[in-house]
């Protein structure tokens, strides 16, 4: 098969499951595809040599990639056009070689607002509670947790008649009502930039991808101090780590107080008929503040009880209630 046509077929295929990311890596005597979906990696193929040489040429060129580069790594983006559908696909891809020569390619494929299914929906309710008083809102829980869509979710219930504003590195959700922007740091344009822009854009709502450094938590400590509602991740084990990450950031109890309105920690866990829900542990109101305050803080604030209560109502298996105890 002409590559082109395995390539359009590859991507619709992926995006029919909901796929996040496209994994084509080169091993000794082939390139094995594979695709990353909510319920885990599923193995697609294996190519030959050379028609996975051919296949990963053909993406760096679309992508305005160096053809002829093999060494060092190299990202791209291509907005993908189905002829027989006419669907568009937002791509985005990242390639990197490997000592012996050969090199592996993932592609993201950048979906609109998949909304997560939530095991409690009054845990929404919560949130979006919360989110009304506006302030800072936290979300952590590792990589393919749901964080962004609980993100999107929550500004998309509270844009009406408001200017929704993002902030990613890299734009993970296609969602042409909200002005989304993203870095690019060989251009010179980080977070900190982003940040400061942003803020003279006046948003209702601003979303940041992720905290990850004492600027851009400083940052998004002063847009919810002004007025702002900022929905932003960070990295954290729990949800009251959460707290402790931003203090190890540099910021202080009085002015977390201030402006720190929820946080909260989620996992997506099979149910036991086979389908994905996300599970969520909240902190907010007068826990959230006793924990401020804390020098020590805590860990989870229900966590564990709600989990006995899926496994005690048979939604979720033996296995997942062990696996996800701590987190």
């Amino acid at each position: 098969m002409e590559v082109k046509y395995w390539a359009e077929d590859l991507i619709m295929s992926a995006k029919d499951l909901n796929t996040s990311d496209i994994f084509i890596t080169g091993k000794q005597e082939f390139y094995e595809v594979n695709f990353r979906t909510s319920k885990g990696l599923i193995r697609r193929e294996k190519l030959n040599l050379q028609f996975g040489l051919e296949v990963i040429n053909y993406f760096k060129f679309i992508a305005q990639m160096d053809v002829s580069e093999h060494r060092r790594p190299q990202v791209g983006s291509y907005i993908f056009k189905n002829s027989k559908q006419s669907q568009v696909v937002f791509l985005r891809f990242s390639v990197l070689g490997e000592f012996s020569g050969k090199e592996s390619l993932v592609i993201r494929l950048i979906n609109g607002i998949q909304n997560n299914r939530y095991f409690f929906i009054e845990q929404v309710d919560l949130l979006i509670a919360a989110a009304i008083k506006r302030g800072l809102i936290l979300t952590s829980g590792p990589t393919g947790s749901g964080k962004t869509s609980t993100m999107y979710y929550l500004a998309k219930k509270l844009a009406q008649q408001k200017v929704v504003m993002t902030i990613e590195d890299p734009v993970e959700v296609f969602e042409p009502e909200f002005l989304q922007t993203q870095i690019n740091l060989e251009a010179g344009i980080d977070y900190e930039s982003l940040l400061k822009a942003a803020l003279r854009q006046r948003p209702d709502i601003l979303i940041i991808g992720e905290i990850r450094d004492k600027v851009t938590a400083r940052l998004a400590v002063d847009a919810a101090l002004s007025g702002h509602l900022v929905l932003a991740t960070v990295h954290a084990r729990s949800t009251l780590q959460t707290i402790a990450r931003l203090k190890g950031l540099g910021i202080d109890s009085v002015e977390l107080a201030n402006c720190l309105n929820c946080v909260s920690y989620q996992r997506l866990i099979q149910t036991i008929d086979g389908e994905i829900a996300c599970l969520l542990d909240i902190a907010s109101g007068e826990t959230l503040h006793k924990e401020i305050n804390k020098s020590k803080t805590g860990d989870f604030i229900n966590w564990r009880e709600n989990l006995a209560e899926l496994l005690k109502e048979e939604r979720i298996s033996g296995d997942s209630f062990t696996s996800f105890q701590e987190g």
